[in-house]
């Protein structure tokens, strides 16, 4: 039956008001996970940099193998950060009464979606990351944002999504400041894992573009603070228990003397500055990937997805902010060239998403 209601003059304006506010707080509320995320990436490398993984990355443990270094304690590291991450969620989740709603939407078919999608985005992407952070530094962030760009091929292969001149502009954009990270991992005095962080880094991208395309779909039909929850327990446990044990397997079978990875997970449960600061970061990651959620719904997917992907300024922000000035620790000053990309890759992330004329001239219709 079509709907015959006409609005008065009044309540027409009082809805394109309701709808203009619900767009803005849409808006606030992605711009806000950004930041996070960038908060998230600075407190969780601070983890990883005091107590015992001081030891473990400064090769002050001469039976730790450069395999297990590299990969096995990147993987614990976020293992251990979505693990805490998902107490808070489940905490959060406990207060407001919502626990129950947990289990029935997992065992839902877009519960399970968001399993699929977690797995990719969670354990693989996030230890991707995290090691790319330990090579590199903070100069990984912006290729990690590459996400929505890689979203964005993807929905063109498995959905047939059409991709515009604007599109392919922002694109274009977005693997020119990528071409001018990777340019300075070259360069004779660049730290010689540099490159090797930087092309780990990309696999970040992958798996998060995999995950908005795919998780993205499901979320519209769940609870943003119970998919959350769903994402976190399913990557903590999906870290703890297949991947970090996966990596210490590979990493004993290069080295048969090595440490086992029920010591190695032992001695990082028990260093209690480090757990202070994953208490931290885990908060963080909470809500950077929360507000994503919350945010993409409110103001759309594709801007809530370009307006996140500033963590490609907000992690090298926070990190020279957090490890460098309050901290003291030397190397995360990037140079003039690395925030140049940092910030065209926002923008090319932003005219993937939308074109930025029309964010100036926005009008809400009723």
């Amino acid at each position: 039956m079509q709907n015959t209601h006409s609005y008065t003059p009044a309540e027409r304006t009082a809805r394109a008001k309701l709808s203009a506010s619900f767009f803005k707080k849409g808006v606030i509320l992605a711009t806000l996970s950004g930041i996070f995320y960038g908060l998230y990436t600075a407190f969780v490398t601070l983890a990883m940099s005091t107590g015992v993984w001081g030891d473990w990355y400064g090769y002050n443990v001469a039976m730790l193998s450069a395999f297990t270094i590299t990969f096995t304690i990147g993987a614990l590291g976020s293992a251990i950060n979505y693990t805490l991450s998902s107490v808070w969620g489940l905490g959060i989740a406990g207060f407001k009464g919502k626990v129950g709603e947990v289990w029935r939407s997992f065992n839902s078919k877009p519960g399970r979606i968001l399993t699929i999608a977690a797995l990719i985005g969670g354990p693989i992407s996030t230890a991707a990351y995290v090691i790319g952070l330990q090579l590199a530094g903070s100069i990984i962030v912006p290729i990690a944002a590459l996400c929505p760009a890689v979203g964005t091929l993807l929905g063109k292969i498995f959905y047939k999504q059409h991709i515009n001149k604007r599109m392919v502009f922002g694109l274009f954009v977005c693997f020119l400041a990528a071409l001018l990270i990777g340019v300075q991992a070259i360069e004779p005095d660049a730290p010689p894992q540099m490159l090797l962080g930087i092309g780990i880094a990309f696999i970040a991208a992958v798996g998060w573009g995999f995950e908005g395309v795919v998780g993205g779909r499901a979320t519209v039909m769940i609870d943003y603070e119970i998919g959350i929850v769903i994402r976190q327990v399913v990557s903590g446990l999906a870290g703890l228990v297949i991947l970090f044990p996966l990596f210490a397997l590979l990493g004993n079978m290069i080295d048969p003397d090595g440490v086992s990875a029920m010591q190695l997970f032992v001695d990082a449960l028990t260093d209690g500055p480090a757990m202070l600061f994953f208490f931290v970061s885990s908060f963080f990651a909470l809500y950077a990937f929360s507000l994503w959620y919350k945010g993409n719904a409110m103001c759309g997917t594709a801007l809530g997805m370009a307006l996140n992907g500033a963590f490609s300024f907000w992690g090298p922000f926070f990190c020279w902010i957090v490890l460098g000035l309050v901290v003291g620790q030397e190397g995360w000053d990037l140079s003039g060239l690395s925030w140049f990309a940092a910030v065209l890759m926002f923008v090319g992330i932003l005219f993937i998403a939308t074109n930025p004329m029309e964010l100036f001239k926005k009008k809400e219709v009723a």
